[in-house]
């Protein structure tokens, strides 16, 4: 793929909100300051990835997979010519059979691949080896549960993770930890040993954020006891990835998506987050307010 070039440049608008706060250019850099695309480290894992994740996985992948596989491709590589270089994949996603494609070419060091299995499939190391070959690499970076909303959850995906540590011994998979939906499955994984990564749905506006009730679309209403939650895996040396921080592509208002990710980035036990991006604009975006927020 040929270099993309900056032509001129961009600044992108905002809301009357936010107005006062200029924009810096897209892919830049802010100079002596944290940045959306520095290489951070995941907790005690002692894994590298960009602070600013590109997920996958709207909407379970439709908003993605509606672009058409070359166009998606076309996404990964815009993201990772801006200096993305964590990609957030799921078994589930409709955009999984699509990611081997898209990150064909580029050096597998430089890349943070995240997936998830959802469920306790029967056969789980056969799951393991289907993420290795559709993805076309050896090893996962980092391998999740998905979608956890029971406080019962280590019983309950028991043999699948049994096989992740199976894998993770091979080298297979480098981390391991789970993707929680309600706050008393995230509650578990605060405390749990097993757990070294946490993908915990985080804004302020608490947009599809977890709550007591033990179903993944239960509507959220306050994000305090979220953090909380956040605390205790900062103390436990859990690396912490924050997602859902423009409320699952509902904050179409730029002022909510400004002080979503300014909510984000002043928490300092977030090591990283993620958003599903459908184009360039929105990658451009996501890294301006970033960096906009960690200068200030």
């Amino acid at each position: 793929m040929k270099p993309l070039r900056t032509t001129r440049r961009r600044f992108l608008s905002a809301s009357a909100a936010v107005s006062a706060a200029a924009l810096t250019p897209a892919c830049a850099s802010l100079r002596g300051t944290r940045r959306a695309t520095d290489i951070v480290t995941l907790g005690k894992t002692g894994l590298k990835l960009s602070r600013l994740g590109i997920g996958l996985g709207s909407q379970g992948g439709q908003v993605q997979r509606a672009l058409g596989q070359e166009a998606f491709t076309r996404l990964v590589r815009e993201a990772y010519d801006c200096g993305i270089r964590y990609l957030d994949c799921a078994q589930s996603y409709k955009t999984f059979e699509w990611v081997g494609q898209a990150i064909k070419g580029l050096p597998r060091e430089d890349l943070f691949l995240l997936s998830k299995i959802g469920g306790n499939p029967d056969k789980p190391d056969e799951v393991i080896d289907l993420h290795l070959k559709t993805f076309g690499t050896d090893y996962l970076d980092c391998l999740l549960l998905h979608c956890a909303v029971t406080p019962t959850w280590p019983q309950e995906r028991a043999r699948l993770m049994e096989a992740i540590d199976a894998a993770k011994a091979k080298g297979k998979v480098r981390s391991k930890g789970i993707s929680c939906h309600s706050l008393p499955a995230l509650r578990v994984a605060a405390a749990s040993d097993w757990v070294e990564v946490n993908l915990v749905r985080v804004n302020p506006q608490a947009k599809h954020t977890d709550t007591e009730e033990q179903r993944w679309n239960a509507p959220g209403t306050v994000i305090e006891p979220v953090l909380e939650q956040m605390e205790i895996m900062a103390r436990n040396g859990h690396g912490i990835i924050g997602m859902k921080l423009v409320g699952n592509g509902d904050f179409t208002d730029p002022a909510d998506r400004e002080r979503a990710i300014r909510f984000a980035m002043s928490r300092r036990e977030i090591d990283a987050v993620t958003i599903g991006f459908k184009s360039r604009a929105e990658i451009d975006e996501a890294i301006s307010r970033m960096d906009a927020a960690l200068a200030s």
